[in-house]
């Protein structure tokens, strides 16, 4: 199963011998620097680039093409290596015609597959803008093992910049040989290719010998070009091919008079790019763009939204990593002021010392004031967005109190994510950033019922925040079952001294549940028993090559499992049941969903570590336990909790329990 990175996520490589492939609708440079544990390069023979393609177990191409094939042998890199940056530019503006910053090209695709084609990860490198050079991912060794991470690091200065940053003191002589090399080699690179027409539009064309890149030669006039991939996609096993019939191409039927020939490839995507994004009336002079929903890059609204949603995440946690990184400027040069002040014993009494103090803490005030007057400017910014934003996001996307859930109906198709919560720091109070998570999900959940203080002071009984926490798990389950088809995702409750009984009637009394809640240790053990030998089947179905011999009736859809109370009603052979369902079961469509305070199972000791560790931790009650994958602050995450007095949730349950006994019937 492949892994779409988003910035900053990072995939296990069982598999030292890779490629990396790129897809760009324009000719790119590609290379890769060596890094030591630090991420440092040591020199310049420490880059594989286009004047000096090969290093030890790496070797990249030789001129600028819109698709790349990156050869990487882990096992070959020395003990030195511990990263492989895989660095992407465009060429110089001086070697030919050309765009010059990624912002005015179609996002790169990056994937990372096995010698076989077979994808391990891949990466959609979008909100570039006036990036000329990127650091697109990274490979590296952390403990022993190999791991991809999707970085997205863009630079505005272009290669000689990016190494810079890298730490390399020849950053500038580098990227100019780089530049050398590639414009020795541009005749032969790849053209961008033109918009394809529509196959009914095209008229028939002249078969003739196709030229090579490497022969300097041009495509016939009229003939179509290469076509790129579609958004996401990859390019073929054999690279790009011509759009014109050539020697395969099959002679016209003489009983239809030499009718048009069937130009296109048989492995190509045909459909229509998407229309353009929404574009917001030109802003008046010195004021801001106004912003719109679903400006970002993507092949649908649903896409558009979900990136743009990123995309204010990640502008605010860069403003306010700046904006603190000001202040302790502010706080350290007054410190240091003030201390070079007291320093001096004739400054220590009298009127000189009071006025080099004032002086201190005047410039650290000033300081302090354009840092909150910059952050203002770019928070007033995001607000603007987040207001045309919220009320555009579809269901799987939206808070319980957007109207798009008046009008639900049963989707048809899985959506790309799911809301669970909204995240803020206390810089920007008035800002909440949707919290949207992968389908489907790629691990399991834990609802922590064990804390019972929160941020703004309040306490919390121990009874009441169980209550929430099973308030909260019942409300992420209804928004699973609600995005999800009908028929295409089950929930199973495992509640074995029935103290959840009055928070999940919502699931209970609407019939979306499977069967009624588990109780009591014979519950606990049917309920695991069937969903791990589920588990079992599916996996030797799939490594067997026989996913058609399941047995008949089997139920093929996404598996959810909520735990409530746990460890309560659990033996030891449960526990490793638990276990086992928690590593094994996302892969095959079987997850996990925990109710629990941890302490509670304290007695198992470290054996239950592991669970606790591969499970996304979120809570009842506000709390600052997240961070974003860029800067790494202390996010306050909200879970979301139905509006009180709102029927919403009974309402879209009762549609999805319609639409599951319609679908069984």
């Amino acid at each position: 199963m492949t892994a779409e990175l988003v910035r900053g996520q990072n995939h296990p490589l069982s598999q030292s011998r890779l490629e990396i492939r790129i897809s760009a609708g324009t000719p790119i440079v590609a290379a890769a620097a060596l890094g030591d544990e630090n991420g440092r390069i040591h020199g310049t023979e420490w880059v594989a680039h286009p004047g000096a393609p090969t290093q030890p177990g790496l070797e990249v191409p030789r001129q600028a093409a819109a698709d790349h094939r990156l050869a990487v042998d882990l096992d070959a890199m020395t003990d030195a290596v511990h990263r492989v940056s895989v660095l992407l530019a465009l060429p110089a503006p001086g070697g030919g015609p050309g765009p010059v910053r990624f912002g005015a090209v179609a996002a790169p695709f990056v994937a990372v597959t096995g010698l076989d084609g077979t994808e391990v990860a891949s990466y959609t490198i979008t909100g570039l803008e006036a990036e000329s050079a990127v650091v697109a991912l990274e490979l590296y060794r952390r403990q022993g093992v190999w791991k991809v991470r999707a970085v997205g690091q863009g630079y505005a200065g272009g290669l000689a910049e990016l190494f810079t940053d890298q730490g390399l003191s020849q950053a500038r002589q580098l990227a100019a040989g780089i530049g050398e090399a590639v414009a020795r080699g541009l005749a032969r690179s790849v053209q961008a290719p033109p918009p394809r027409p529509s196959d009914g539009d095209r008229s028939r064309q002249a078969a003739a010998p196709a030229v090579g890149p490497d022969q300097g030669g041009a495509a016939p006039q009229g003939a179509p070009g290469p076509v790129p991939p579609a958004y996401g996609g990859q390019p073929g096993p054999d690279g790009p091919q011509p759009a014109y019939g050539g020697a395969g191409a099959a002679d016209p039927s003489p009983a239809t008079g030499g009718g048009p020939i069937d130009y296109s490839h048989p492995r190509r995507q045909t459909s229509a790019p998407p229309p353009p994004p929404p574009t917001a009336p030109p802003a008046r002079p010195g004021e801001p763009a106004q912003p719109v929903a679903g400006d970002a890059t993507g092949w649908s609204m649903e896409e558009r939204l979900y990136n743009q949603v990123w995309g204010m995440f990640e502008d605010l946690a860069r403003t306010t990593a700046a904006y603190r990184s000001a202040v302790d400027f502010a706080e350290s040069r007054m410190d240091k002021e003030l201390e070079q002040a007291l320093s001096d014993p004739r400054s220590r009494i009298g009127g000189q010392g009071d006025a080099a103090r004032e002086a201190a803490r005047a410039r650290h005030d000033r300081l302090v004031d354009q840092a909150r007057e910059a952050l203002d400017r770019d928070l007033a910014q995001l607000v603007a967005e987040a207001e045309v934003v919220e009320p555009a996001l579809p269901p799987a996307f939206a808070r319980w109190d957007n109207p798009a859930w008046h009008a639900y109906r049963v989707p048809m198709e899985i959506p790309m994510a799911l809301r669970l919560g909204d995240l803020r720091l206390p810089e920007a109070d008035r800002i909440r950033i949707p919290m949207l998570l992968r389908l489907p999900l790629e691990r399991g959940l834990w609802i922590d019922s064990g804390r019972t203080g929160s941020l703004d002071g309040s306490f919390t009984d121990s009874h009441d925040m169980r209550r929430l926490a099973v308030e909260t798990a019942v409300a992420h389950a209804a928004r699973l079952l609600a995005v999800y088809p009908a028929g295409e995702f089950t929930v199973h409750v495992i509640d074995p001294a029935g103290s959840g009984a009055q928070a999940l009637a919502p699931l209970t009394q609407t019939g979306v549940l499977a069967a009624p809640p588990a109780v009591g240790a014979a519950g606990v053990t049917d309920v695991l028993g069937r969903l791990t030998q589920r588990v079992d089947l599916v996996q030797m179905a799939l490594r067997g090559g026989a996913a058609d011999a399941l047995p008949p009736g089997f139920d093929t859809s996404q598996q959810l499992l909520i735990v409530n109370d746990f460890p309560h009603g659990f033996d030891d052979r449960a526990v490793n049941q638990l276990r086992y369902l928690a590593d094994e079961g996302p892969s095959v469509g079987v997850h996990l969903m925990m109710v629990a305070d941890r302490e509670e199972s304290a007695g198992y000791g470290p054996l239950l570590d592991p669970l606790w560790r591969s499970l996304l931790r979120l809570t009842p009650v506000a709390d600052d336990h997240l961070a974003d994958p860029w800067v790494g602050h202390a996010w306050t995450y909200e879970p979301p909790l139905v509006p009180p007095g709102s029927q919403v949730l009974h309402q879209v349950l009762t549609q999805v329990a319609a639409a599951r006994r319609s679908w069984n019937r």
